[in-house]
């Protein structure tokens, strides 16, 4: 029928980075069930590695989740041995969340092969080629990272918009 949503229309390179996102969802899937946790603690943990300490609130918003969620989430992983809570040495009402070495080795071990393969593949560009896949890459990502975002800033969500 006519009138039905398709993505017929879309190019190659449209249904290729289609692809990789849903074989991106996939491989965190099997990479939490490597690491023996969830895919949401598992990106708790990701994040943690890449953008260092933060606090419950911090945390939530990068993950895209409730605060209480994310305190629930960080408990069980501090139960767990995989973050460590650590007060403010000027404010001590602030807390902020790292992960542990286990943690970060965990990470490094489950997802060294896939990162090192995806280097692999970087490194076979010429560097005009590098140079335009980067610049797309960073345009896409851009446009996934403000998808389903408040048109403002994308502050996260409060436990009342849930």
């Amino acid at each position: 029928m006519a009138d039905e949503p398709g993505y017929d229309h879309l190019v190659p390179v449209t249904v290729a980075v289609r692809d990789l996102i849903g074989e991106s969802r996939e491989l965190a899937g099997r990479m939490a069930q490597v690491m023996g946790m969830n895919p949401n603690d598992m990106a708790a943990i990701g994040a943690l590695v890449v953008d260092g300490p933060t606090g419950v609130a911090g945390l939530a918003e990068r993950l895209g989740i409730r605060s209480s969620s994310a305190t629930v989430m960080v408990d069980r992983l501090e139960r767990a041995g995989h973050v460590v809570r650590t007060r403010d040495p000027v404010d001590r009402r602030r807390v902020a969340v790292a992960e542990t070495a286990e943690a970060r080795r965990a990470a490094y071990d489950a997802w060294s092969p896939v990162i090192d393969g995806i280097d692999e593949v970087s490194r076979s560009l010429g560097p005009e080629e590098a140079r335009v896949v980067a610049d797309f890459l960073e345009r896409v990502t851009a446009v996934a990272r403000a998808a389903g975002r408040p048109a403002d800033d994308g502050a996260a969500r409060s436990d009342a918009d849930a």
